[in-house]
């Protein structure tokens, strides 16, 4: 093999090595691109995820808490009706123990 058959296959070793090397740097340029954007998309994921699961505990903590406050109100007004029946039947008694007590002075 004659001095420019060895440099000209050198230059194309070179040559080839060179666009291998590009063409590995622009694959790790993608590989990398696409984990960014997975890892952007799994973020994104979870923050929505995790909006819906606070939004769906709150809805749970008002919906007991609604329960609990009507429960209450029923309750008071069960004791409110009871008061004001047993007041009723003892108006009458009231007034006669005020008025013997003015008569008995």
């Amino acid at each position: 093999m004659a001095m420019g058959d060895v440099l000209r296959s050198i230059k194309k070793a070179e040559q080839g090595a060179e666009k291998r090397l590009l063409e590995a740097q622009e694959e790790a340029s993608k590989v990398l691109s696409d984990a960014r954007k997975k890892s952007s998309d799994m973020i994104q994921g979870a923050a929505e995820e995790s909006v819906a699961m606070t939004q769906t505990i709150l809805d749970a903590a008002r919906s007991k808490g609604q329960g609990e406050a009507d429960s209450v109100k029923s309750d008071g007004g069960k004791d409110i009706a009871a008061i004001d029946t047993n007041s009723a039947k003892n108006q009458d008694k009231a007034v006669q123990m005020v008025v013997d007590a003015l008569m008995s002075e």
